[in-house]
């Protein structure tokens, strides 16, 4: 490999966006009185949650709902499953959580400490199908927006991932060829599949060891295993 340019996903890769999601979703239970409308218990909320809002962003990264829409349903759909109708409640349980899902801190283990280690080597950016404004913040409240020359979201290209528009885009603004650029991602046909087609080099982080029968050019459990890669 002659590598000079590594581009990472954020969701699940570096920024844990189910502990995140978790935390904020547990604070928004407790502050909006959620047991007393009539949600028995946490566990069960998430549960819901976490199906409607797969099944949405499933809608979503196929171009069949919007932004808003996505935003607008996932709490409406969940508390309709408490026989909750409040459109007003959603869509502020909904703001809330956008608001401050970003502000959570946590990342995979030992994410600052590769980053800081390939920053001395090579550059560093972002592709990612989250919002424009939610990643940011994501980055920038977690110490991480000082790693990176550039944030390429899905939001502002107007495509996402698989789509080798965005995988190309991202090289041109970087002024990089695929040939020197690697992708690291957890999403094993979104963006490891997807940059492998456009010609990029691949590591696939796998911390919970999904079995597959892709072929990609390197995995991973622990990103501290990039040391030992690049």
């Amino acid at each position: 490999m002659n590598i000079s340019h590594i581009f990472f996903d954020l969701d699940r890769t570096l920024w844990d966006f189910d502990v995140n999601s978790q935390k904020t979703l547990l604070d928004i239970y407790n502050e909006y009185s959620l047991n007393v409308r009539g949600v028995k218990s946490f566990d069960l909320f998430l549960k819901h949650y976490l199906k409607i809002n797969e099944s949405l962003w499933d809608l979503y990264r196929q171009d069949l709902i919007s932004k808003d829409d996505l935003r607008s349903k996932r709490f409406d759909l969940t508390l309709n499953k408490f026989s909750i109708n409040n459109n007003e409640l959603a869509s502020e349980i909904g703001n809330t959580y956008v608001s401050k899902s970003p502000l959570q801190t946590s990342l995979f283990p030992y994410t600052k400490d590769v980053l800081s280690y390939l920053k001395e080597k090579y550059s560093l950016s972002i592709i990612t199908n989250g919002f424009d404004e939610v990643q940011k913040i994501k980055l920038k409240a977690s110490g991480l927006d000082t790693f990176f020359d550039t944030v390429v979201t899905s939001d502002f290209v107007n495509v996402k991932k698989p789509n080798p528009i965005i995988f190309k885009y991202a090289l041109d603004i970087n002024n990089v060829s695929a040939e020197n650029s690697i992708m690291i991602g957890d999403d094993l046909l979104v963006d490891i599949i997807g940059a492998k087609d456009v010609g990029f080099s691949q590591i696939y982080f796998n911390p919970n060891n999904i079995p597959h029968n892709k072929i990609c050019d390197y995995e991973i459990r622990s990103l501290s295993e990039i040391k030992n890669i690049l």
